[in-house]
């Protein structure tokens, strides 16, 4: 006999309820993290990683393609620790076995025919072999990884690993492995404890790695985190400068990577109407966080689909393009 009618659950579609366009999509992995890095309070929140399994994930995943969705939003605490929590326990997806790990998830993903871009990418070694996945179609060159810092002395501050040398190394062989690869990464300014040099070492890491698309913040307590209890705050009239300056400094890097790109044709994923044109995002620019493709052209196209564009012009963050002929 079938289920009786619930008419709380019955009228939802199976893709779910989405606060999303209907072009593109979050997709979950796992909730909390093991980390305790000292600026943060998610595992006193939500825990520690618990990573859901991965035939769920994919089932999702599919779901959300057969309803039409274009683009994958990869999204977790840290996405990289994936299936850690569950020692890489095997699960079956339309008769593959795959283990709940990072690669296996991205591979996977990347045969459903659709965008998938990588967020919240912590740089555990292991991230290097998804590289040649991003080289390949299906996966976006794209990784987002959240660096914080450059100087060896803050990242111990802030309990992360991490090594400014090592990790312009990774990013130089991750370029040769995928050129088109773009990173996105986020940091802090006005750490406690952040001296001149520091914040100095930190310009000289965004010059040497040129990375394509990086978000800043002024350090600010949060009520719980370690952090606060450090010594030698940093004024906030001193945050506010490191702040622009570093924020000057990515612009110009910015614009010489985008400058880059003019002339060349690239496939957008269109995303609203203007009175000039259409505003589209690269898979260089994930949405609200990263610039867009400014198209001008009164020919009509449609929200929500693929375009194949000519870029002729970019500032600091945008693009600006009209349609291949």
């Amino acid at each position: 006999m079938p289920a009786p009618h619930d008419p709380f659950i019955d009228l939802v579609p199976k893709q779910g309820i989405r606060l999303t366009p209907r072009h593109y999509a979050y997709l979950k992995i796992s909730e909390g993290c093991n980390h305790r890095c000292s600026f943060c309070i998610i595992p006193s929140l939500r825990g520690d990683l618990v990573s859901r399994p991965i035939d769920e994930v994919m089932h999702e995943a599919q779901t959300l393609v057969d309803a039409g969705i274009r683009e994958i939003l990869v999204i977790s605490q840290d996405t990289s620790a994936y299936g850690v929590d569950c020692r890489y326990a095997t699960r079956f997806w339309q008769g593959q076995p795959l283990q709940t790990r990072f690669v296996d998830l991205a591979r996977a993903l990347g045969q459903l025919g659709v965008w998938v871009r990588l967020h919240y990418v912590y740089p555990y070694p292991h991230v290097d072999e998804v590289i040649p996945l991003l080289a390949e179609d299906g996966l976006l060159p794209y990784l987002d990884i959240p660096m914080q810092h450059a100087s060896r002395a803050i990242l111990k501050a802030m309990k992360r690993p991490g090594d400014r040398d090592k990790m312009l190394e990774r990013i130089l062989k991750w370029r040769e492995i995928c050129p088109e690869l773009v990173i996105r990464s986020t940091f802090i300014v006005g750490f406690p404890g952040e001296t001149d040099a520091d914040f100095e070492q930190l310009l000289d890491f965004l010059e040497a790695a040129e990375l394509d698309r990086v978000g800043c913040f002024t350090y600010s307590a949060v009520d719980g985190a370690a952090a606060n209890a450090l010594p030698n705050p940093v004024p906030e009239a001193l945050k506010n400068e490191r702040y622009a300056r570093f924020m000057q400094k990515q612009q110009l890097i910015s614009a010489r990577k985008l400058q880059q790109r003019v002339g060349r044709q690239m496939t957008v994923l269109l995303e609203s109407v203007t009175e000039t044109g259409y505003i589209a995002r690269s898979y260089a620019d994930a949405p609200e966080i990263d610039g867009v493709v400014h198209i001008d052209t009164e020919q009509r196209l449609v929200p929500g689909e693929f375009c194949r564009v000519e870029i002729n012009g970019a500032d600091e963050y945008d693009l600006y393009a009209s349609p291949s002929r």
